[in-house]
């Protein structure tokens, strides 16, 4: 973990708050907001992979009077000790979702808490909504961490219209980013990229253009496919077309190579937390290359029961994280399973990626392959033993020759007035 803040004097005096603040809209407003409010406010961002100049986030949380701006580069946990499980576990909630937004908020928690301790603060804080997922991933994994924190919500409890955040920020002279005529709501890292707000929240509306920067539109993408192989080991993938690197690289690539091509795109409705349904829009690349990938070799590599149960706990595995309970025990054992079932998920999967689409068109695993040519071909290296079929059908049916025996599948019948309705006249 790289620091990258100055240490200055801690006052004394006011009680001090520990802001997650990521120098957008909402977390701008909220460091000037507590400081009116009485509170020394300290700020911390995360570097989790956002293309934003982070020099300038710190600088801007100084300009607004903040005691301390803490910036700490946490790419390499983030991706090691929070992507990671969300791969091999085939993290999508709802079937679409990689849960990007969702698994930075336990990270940022943690150190919230963190320097919390180091600076005396009796408080962290946020700047969530009291509408959306985040609050509540924030407030609970705080209280799994350190249950004595008070967690401020100045969003949540000022009542403001974002169109009144931007007044306010104009106001006070606070340089944003965001307006009234492009109002959307971003949360980056490098595992996805969300978009809300704006003409977005109308789900018949086609998301503009203006909402995407990581992905082409899939009608401009190349003419031509683009393939790629991606070797896996343990369930993670380490190289790409033979070039061993780590997953951080393998992300960035895939995003960029991905959003050449228009993979990625996300748009949804999805079912938040607190009670209502919100049109919610993604960019992906990498997720959706990464896991389409995953669970090609995991078909290729585990057995059908373990395959089976896998995917019947995945989805609740995907809401725990989605609701906060990053830190519970059940997502913890979960992950126990998951890592014992990604020791043999090792091997390549070739993807092809064209206009949109990623497909995986060839899959390989040298060790733990449990796919046999000499079992599946039809040819004459045909080494099935075809003569024991009938014995083995004969037992597996052997439940529904008994209940026919004394129970006649009337409904199964018919009679010749009904065949004849079904007769072609020919």
């Amino acid at each position: 973990m790289k620091v990258r803040a100055e240490v200055r004097s801690v006052m004394d005096g006011k009680e001090k708050v520990v802001l997650a603040y990521s120098g957008g809209l909402d977390t701008s407003v909220a460091a000037l907001w507590l400081q009116e409010q009485g509170y020394e406010v300290i700020t911390f961002t995360a570097d989790v992979g956002q293309p934003v100049d982070l020099q300038r986030v710190r600088d801007k949380a100084l300009r607004v009077g903040v005691l301390e701006a803490y910036v700490f580069d946490l790419r390499e946990e983030f991706v090691s000790g929070y992507v990671a499980p969300i791969i091999k576990a085939n993290g999508l909630y709802q079937g679409k979702y990689p849960l990007s937004a969702s698994i930075s908020r336990p990270l940022i928690s943690k150190y919230l808490v963190w320097l919390a301790k180091k600076e005396g603060a009796g408080y962290v804080a946020h700047g969530c909504t009291g509408k959306g997922q985040d609050q509540v991933r924030f407030d609970v994994s705080v209280a799994a961490l350190d249950p004595t924190l008070k967690v401020l919500a100045p969003v949540r409890d000022w009542g403001m219209s974002r169109e009144e955040e931007i007044d306010y920020a104009l106001q006070y002279g606070i340089p944003v980013d965001v307006t009234k005529s492009s109002p959307y709501s971003i949360d980056v890292n490098v595992w996805g990229r969300s978009i809300e707000c704006g003409p977005l929240e109308d789900p018949w509306v086609e998301p503009p253009s203006d909402a995407f920067e990581w992905t082409v539109d899939p009608l401009e993408a190349p003419d031509r496919p683009t393939y790629m192989e991606i070797e896996f080991e343990g369930g993670l993938p380490v190289a790409v077309d033979g070039e061993r690197m780590s997953l951080l690289s393998i992300l960035e690539l895939l995003n960029k190579v991905g959003g050449e091509n228009g993979v990625g795109r996300i748009d949804m409705i999805e079912d938040r937390l607190v009670g209502f349904k919100s049109r919610e829009v993604y960019e992906a690349p990498a997720a959706k290359i990464i896991l389409e990938a995953h669970r090609a070799i995991e078909s290729l590599t585990l057995s059908k029961e373990l395959l089976a149960f896998k995917a019947s706990v995945e989805p609740r595995y995907a809401e725990l994280v989605y609701t906060g309970y990053w830190y519970s025990p059940l997502k913890q054992a979960l992950d126990v399973f998951f890592d014992y079932t990604q020791q043999w998920v090792n091997g390549k999967a070739r993807v092809k990626l064209y206009k949109g689409s990623c497909t995986v068109v060839g899959l390989a695993s040298e060790t733990d392959s449990l796919y046999k040519h000499d079992l599946a071909t039809y040819s004459k290296e045909d080494a099935f033993d075809h003569r024991a079929a009938a014995g083995f059908i004969k037992i597996w049916g052997l439940p529904i020759r008994t209940w026919a025996e004394r129970h006649i599948l009337e409904d199964a019948m018919y009679s010749e007035e009904k065949l004849s309705r079904f007769m072609l006249n020919v």
